[in-house]
């Protein structure tokens, strides 16, 4: 066992694995999916064939995108996760720590801003925490916990996809790199790639949430009904939601590279930047398993909402392992490990200051 933990980002399956999981507090037959590396989500029985579906993340707030702007990127981060159960989210308990910088004003913007977005998703805040304190600094400002309530036999989670299920991607690759990078450094790339470019990369901010894809996805309904599974592409992008989806739900897959979306913007700014689109993290990419009878009316419902999707591949049995196929050659996929998003981003604040 390895005895040393990542430098920066999650940690890996085998530390998971040797400190975590074996220590998970008393046992409870209500608790039906609990920790398990790859899958966001907890689900428990609560009676009378209903389920909450619970999930924790940290509150991320970046004032560098403005604290409006920052406050949605928190609470679509936090409600991504939840929403991959196939499940609506209701409640919310959230813990704010604030560095001893935010003042009043920003905490206003901030948490009105949470409240706007609550409201629009139908949650309740039901309980938390606020305060100041030496030692705490942005963006890790706090924690949060949003709970589902819903049908027994409707939730899904990454555990689920089936042999010979289509497997669905929405909106493409580095979603989130590609939006972080056009913000914090849009003066640099409207030098490189001019103003217009600049404004188009910039949108792709508020596509950083998979909250629409994955109620949309789950409206044509779940399990052997349709969808199987939901996956947001988070750190390690594509490759690693592909790859934690197929270990979680111990099945192999078929991924054919080209047929996977990379916006022109995606191209450019990961090239420039160093990046490799597939590997890099994409909050607002779902990764979505589903039954071939339902394929069709998922691909419309998600047109209908103008979230663009593509098929790119099947599942198949465990034993046949994760393939790619690139340019007609297989090859194994593999997790990429690190995301390579955090070291460019390290080297373009660098060579800002310099």
């Amino acid at each position: 066992m390895s005895n040393q933990l990542p430098d920066i980002g999650k940690i890996s399956p085998e530390i998971f694995d040797e400190l975590i999981f074996p220590h998970l507090g008393k046992r409870s037959k209500s608790v039906l999916v609990g920790p398990k590396h790859g899958v966001d989500i907890g689900i428990i029985d609560i009676g009378s064939g209903k389920v909450m579906a619970i999930t924790t993340d940290p509150v991320f707030i970046v004032p560098e995108y403005g604290f409006e702007r920052a406050a949605w990127f928190a609470i679509h981060i936090l409600c991504s996760d939840a929403v991959t159960s196939g499940l609506k989210p209701s409640y919310l308990s959230i813990d704010l720590n604030l560095p001893l910088s935010m003042t009043k004003e920003e905490l206003e913007i901030v948490w009105k801003k949470i409240d706007y977005e609550c409201k629009k998703m139908g949650i309740a805040i039901v309980c938390g925490h606020t305060a100041r304190y030496t030692g705490c600094n942005y963006p890790m400002v706090g924690g949060a916990t949003v709970i589902s309530v819903g049908e027994k036999s409707k939730y899904v989670t990454p555990q689920m996809a089936k042999k010979g299920d289509l497997i669905v991607i929405t909106k493409g690759a580095a979603i989130e790199a590609t939006g972080i990078f056009a913000l914090a450094f849009k003066d640099r790339i409207t030098e490189y790639f001019g103003e217009k470019f600049s404004q188009k990369a910039e949108k792709i901010f508020y596509q950083m949430s998979v909250v629409e894809d994955a109620l949309t996805a789950a409206s044509v309904g779940t399990r052997e009904k349709g969808v199987t599974s939901m996956h947001d592409a988070t750190e390690c992008g594509i490759w690693g939601g592909l790859y934690e989806v197929a270990k979680a739900s111990k099945v192999g897959m078929r991924i054919e590279k080209e047929k996977i979306i990379v916006l022109d913007e995606v191209e450019k700014i990961c090239s420039r930047f160093g990046m490799d689109p597939y590997s890099s993290i994409s909050e607002g990419t779902l990764i979505i398993t589903c039954k071939e009878k339902k394929i069709d009316l998922l691909l419309r419902k998600l047109s209908q909402k103008k979230i663009s999707a593509s098929v790119v591949g099947e599942v198949i049995p465990e034993s046949k392992g994760i393939i790619l196929v690139q340019q007609g050659r297989e090859k194994p996929l593999r997790h990429p490990r690190i995301d390579p998003f955090w070291q460019a981003f390290a080297r373009a604040l660098e060579e800002g200051i310099k």
